[in-house]
């Protein structure tokens, strides 16, 4: 009876020492596996938040074309009454800058009491355009720097905000070749297109 005792107990050691072995080999399995899905989790929260970076992007973009087409409803709806340019030959916008000359000033204050006296709805697009000069993307914020310039003196002339929308063109439809210095001065220019 006592060598039962003795080999049932032995049995039931050495059934129990091989689930303690089992039980690790399990948890080493299980362990490896939850590594696994913490990996496939995380590059998955990463493809969600560039998705969603891509979404806020193509919504800012929605926005801007919007207003791009808002504008452009606006310019449809109304005729062309007339257009007033302001070229470096006589306002004397400096290269790479936007400052307005003291002629450009007297100029954008005789239309604006112009377009007073004359008591008519009309719009305004202010078109900023630049000489060849730097690159086209530099060119790009130079003319819009330049359309803005102009839209903030008309504004304190007295001419709504609302009636008003400018738009850079850069180096895009230039006058006059790039390759003479008279060519890029008559680049250098604001074009202030007025719609009834």
């Amino acid at each position: 009876m006592s060598k039962r005792m003795i080999a049932g107990a032995a049995l039931l050691g050495a059934l129990w020492l091989g689930g303690c072995a089992t039980q690790d080999y399990v948890d080493k399995q299980v362990a490896g596996v939850d590594a696994r899905v913490a990996g496939v989790q995380g590059r998955m929260d990463a493809r969600f938040h560039d998705q969603d970076a891509r979404l806020d992007q193509l919504d800012a973009n929605t926005r801007a074309a919007l207003a791009r087409a808002e504008a452009a409803g606006k310019l449809a709806q109304g005729k062309f009454d007339y257009a007033l340019v302001l070229s470096d030959d006589t306002t004397k916008f400096p290269v790479n800058g936007s400052t307005l000359s003291g002629d450009a000033v007297a100029r954008l204050t005789a239309f604006a009491a112009k377009l007073k006296a004359d008591d008519k709805n009309v719009y305004l697009e202010i078109q900023g355009y630049t000489d060849s000069t730097g690159s086209p993307a530099s060119n790009l914020r130079l003319g819009a720097d330049r359309a803005e310039a102009v839209r903030r003196l008309l504004n304190k002339q007295g001419v709504a905000l609302n009636r008003m929308s400018t738009i850079s063109y850069g180096q895009d439809d230039p006058v006059a070749a790039n390759d003479t210095r008279a060519g890029r001065a008559q680049n250098r220019r604001v074009v202030i297109v007025v719609l009834e």
